[in-house]
């Protein structure tokens, strides 16, 4: 008997490690789906956050833990825990705060769409 492809795939962010990005530490899961419908990442902000944009994807922040604002195209929107933020693609943005958030990313995460208007 064949056995039947599984339709869900299951991270555990506590053994996926940590990589450096830029609003600060990110974990991110279902990086390796084929499909690349979508990433989940839970992101630990830090001071050192810094604007950037997209081009292709449209990504949700949710705030599980604190509270800051985020920018967003040079306004300022404050957020704590449970806001939630749809980031379209183009819009600069970036987290300031002690703040973890939960972002999903659509299509799936994808490192060469991060772009800044400063350079480093």
């Amino acid at each position: 008997m064949d056995e039947k492809p599984k339709r869900y795939i299951v991270a555990d962010f506590g053994a996926i490690t940590p990589l450096r990005c830029p609003c600060g530490f990110t974990r991110r899961a279902f990086t390796e789906d084929p499909d690349g419908v979508a990433t989940v990442h839970v992101v630990e902000i830090q001071e050192d956050a810094r604007v950037h944009y997209h081009r292709k994807l449209t990504e949700v922040y949710f705030v599980l833990e604190g509270e800051g604002i985020l920018e967003l195209d040079e306004e300022s929107l404050p957020v704590r825990p449970r806001s939630c933020v749809m980031i379209k693609p183009g819009c600069r943005h970036r987290a300031v705060g002690q703040l973890t958030m939960l972002v999903t990313a659509i299509p799936a995460f994808d490192p060469e769409d991060e772009w800044f208007d400063e350079q480093v």
